[in-house]
């Protein structure tokens, strides 16, 4: 610029400056505007056939139609959810890599796993929304004296550490879910840990062990056939996929609640355009008919959200479940 003013030559910087700028947002848009242009990966962090699985597989094809793309579920199995968790909040934040998952790897993992987790969720995920939510079921033998949940209690009370009850394993909600009640019941039970829930419901159907907080998918066909029988639900308001089941909290436990949920994240850091895009599209897809239907065979409700909603139950749960983690004193590293 030999020759030009320094009034001049500042104009000059000025606009380039100005030009570059512009060639930036030019390009941003683009690209925004162009994404998706590839297939998505769907990570689901358990077993093909799960429930999780399932409600990925409802979802993937209608959202590969609103996207233009399609929508590949991948399972990625292993440590209770943590492993596939792991892969996703690991991947490149560009949009093509979701994760749909359970509360487990979300909420009580970090406290269970201290040392070996590998990742944290509050920062390694961004929430895209809420998909469904499921209370369990509280079951007992259908040859159980007890009735009801004040029943069973009692039971309990007047056999101290005599009863037992099912879980899918130390730090599962079906362990921590009955840690809560004891806890709040001034009664003491004793786990018997199993590999899933189909052999736990197969030991209440034989009388072997006395109780369980079961997954309704598992436990309400026995139910109906009437080889075990539900005492309450685990949500805090009555269920319309579990109807004239009773709460825990409105049979003497208020704010008892222990839900199971399914929710949708990617990886921190992926664009927030992107991230408003794939909210409005889940959020439309849980209004479809046969989404709703097949979320209902499953006993799931439709719960969509918004980012921070889902951030804020995250963090509300944490903190209940930190707390039940801690007074136990446990740890699975």
């Amino acid at each position: 610029m030999t020759g030009f003013s320094p009034a001049r030559r500042t104009l000059h910087s000025f606009i380039l400056g100005l030009a570059a700028a512009g060639a930036m947002l030019l390009g941003g848009a683009a690209r925004a505007a162009a994404w998706p242009d590839r297939p998505i990966q769907l990570v689901v962090p358990f077993p093909a056939g799960s429930s999780p699985d399932t409600l990925a597989r409802a979802i993937a094809e209608p959202l590969a139609k609103d996207l233009g793309q399609p929508v590949v579920v991948e399972n990625k199995p292993g440590a209770g959810g943590n492993i596939g968790t792991r892969y996703a909040s690991r991947a490149k934040p560009d949009g093509y890599t979701l994760l749909l998952t359970i509360n487990g790897p979300i909420v009580t993992a970090p406290a269970l796993y201290k040392k070996t987790l590998g990742y944290d969720p509050m920062t390694d995920l961004d929430p895209i929304s809420l998909v469904g939510t499921s209370p369990n079921v509280l079951v007992v033998p259908q040859s159980s004296p007890a009735a009801n949940l004040q029943d069973f209690v009692r039971m309990a009370k007047e056999q101290p550490g005599a009863l037992n009850y099912g879980s899918v394993g130390p730090g599962s909600s079906s362990h921590l879910g009955m840690a809560m009640l004891e806890h709040q019941a001034g009664i003491k039970l004793q786990q018997i840990p199993y590999t899933g829930f189909p052999q736990i419901i197969t030991s209440i159907i034989a009388g072997d062990i006395q109780a369980g907080f079961m997954v309704p998918g598992v436990a309400m066909p026995q139910v109906k056939a009437g080889k075990v029988r539900a005492l309450a639900i685990t949500s805090l308001e009555s269920s319309d996929v579990l109807p004239g089941l009773p709460t825990m909290a409105s049979q003497g436990y208020p704010g008892f609640e222990s839900i199971s949920w399914d929710a949708i994240f990617v990886p921190a850091g992926t664009p927030a355009d992107v991230a408003a895009r794939l909210n409005k599209s889940i959020t439309g897809i849980l209004a479809l008919p046969d989404v709703k239907q097949k979320m209902a065979a499953l006993y799931f409700t439709p719960a969509p959200s918004s980012p921070a909603e889902l951030s804020a139950m995250i963090k509300a749960e944490k903190a209940r479940w930190d707390e039940v983690i801690n007074r136990l004193n446990l740890s699975l590293d």
